[in-house]
């Protein structure tokens, strides 16, 4: 039979909701150390942040691959799973993109709060919106972990797998970030990896490295 640590839960917090007499309730659970302990894992958020085409999906694909080959839980966020499902209606205006991250932001929480390591891949360009990912993790005291793949602009471009960047060139795509929108480099990320000099097994270890040291991979006896 599993014992279950008794816990304070968290006050009820009553929130307004858009203007109408709605009230949302919070409601009491598991805290996130009670949950680590009963699953024997951590959570966390491995945020990938870069230009389009420097490596960000590869890199955490592959880790992803890893991580669960290590019988880790984790699972990986990016634009084929959230843009064509959760995020369809979104566009690529300041706002849309702003939006985009704060709900990725708020998915990825939700994950990590479950101890799931939780990778997300989005260019993520603005950095009040990696900031607000960040917060969000903080406020609930669960590890936020910031990797910038860095590569030069002209390198994204001659990779250019998808031919996005020439197409942004013609002006065939508008607001592409590097081109016609801007991408403000993280100012203190957690792992920084240059693409392009780092392949994708590097970079993999590099990243478990960090894991490792800062005791993000370490496993307990699920129950106890």
């Amino acid at each position: 039979m599993l014992s279950i640590p008794p816990h304070t839960p968290p006050p009820l917090i009553f929130i307004h909701y858009n203007g109408s007499n709605r009230n949302i309730t919070w409601h009491p659970s598991l805290t996130h150390p009670e949950r680590s302990a009963l699953r024997g894992q951590k959570g966390c958020t491995l945020w990938f942040t870069g230009l389009s085409a420097s490596g960000k999906s590869t890199i955490a694909t592959a880790l992803e691959q890893h991580l669960l080959h290590q019988g880790l839980a984790a699972y990986r966020l990016d634009g084929d799973n959230v843009r064509f499902g959760l995020n369809k209606d979104l566009g690529f205006s300041e706002k849309d993109r702003g939006e985009n991250i704060r709900r990725i932001a708020e998915v990825a929480l939700l994950f990590a709060d479950s101890c799931t390591i939780t990778l997300t891949s989005f260019i993520s360009p603005y950095r009040d919106d990696r900031l607000l990912a960040r917060a969000l993790h903080e406020a609930r005291s669960i590890s936020f972990v910031e990797v910038y793949i860095q590569v030069p602009l002209s390198v994204a471009e001659e990779r250019d797998p998808k031919g996005l960047y020439a197409k942004a060139r013609k002006g065939e795509i508008k607001d592409f970030t590097g081109v016609s929108a801007p991408y403000e480099e993280p100012e203190k990320a957690e792992i920084v990896v240059d693409s392009s000099e780092t392949g994708v097994e590097a970079a993999v270890a590099q990243i478990v490295v960090y894991l490792k040291e800062k005791g993000l991979l370490e496993r307990g006896n699920p129950g106890i």
